[in-house]
């Protein structure tokens, strides 16, 4: 049952980034900051869906409250930026940085963060629903995954599958 279940959720990312790397979920508005220095950039309570920030530099950026929907954060530095109540679902994050970051209470659905970096990142009530971890940041979210997401009503540590 678990390895179904697991195997399930592994198709559903995998399906979800190829929609997203072919572009079907980017608004026509969408813009690229690919390589950009935005650090300390203040982008709270916008919405940024679809946008491209690609190695980007958003180190201690506040994103709070943000509609990240299917955006590219691709090997992008996060290093403590405030993502509090962000809306990353679908999302590109592979390869990214978000150690020491504020996710508290993000929504990350369906994101793709194989080889994401959360050291330190705060995570309570954050919605990691089929999202594809290494297996070694897995638990170490689960180390300290509290909380309940207040948007999608899911339990962090439900979300990570935490033993």
């Amino acid at each position: 049952m678990v390895s179904c279940l697991r195997l399930s959720r592994l198709v559903l990312v995998l399906a979800l980034a190829v929609t997203v790397s072919l572009g079907w979920m980017h608004p026509v508005h969408a813009a690229s900051f690919d390589r950009q220095n935005l650090r300390m950039t203040d982008l709270s309570n916008q919405d940024l869906r679809g946008n491209d920030y690609t190695r980007a530099d958003l180190a201690e950026a506040d994103l709070s409250h943000t509609n990240l929907r299917g955006v590219r954060l691709f090997d992008t530095t996060l290093s403590r930026a405030n993502l509090e109540g962000a809306d990353l679902t679908g999302a590109t994050v592979d390869g990214a940085r978000f150690v020491q970051a504020n996710l508290t209470n993000a929504i990350l659905e369906g994101a793709y963060a194989f080889g994401t970096d959360f050291r330190g990142a705060t995570i309570d009530g954050a919605d990691f629903t089929d999202v594809l971890l290494a297996p070694k940041v897995n638990a170490a979210l689960c180390d300290v995954a509290k909380g309940t997401n207040p948007v999608t009503g899911r339990d962090t540590r439900d979300t990570l599958y935490c033993p």
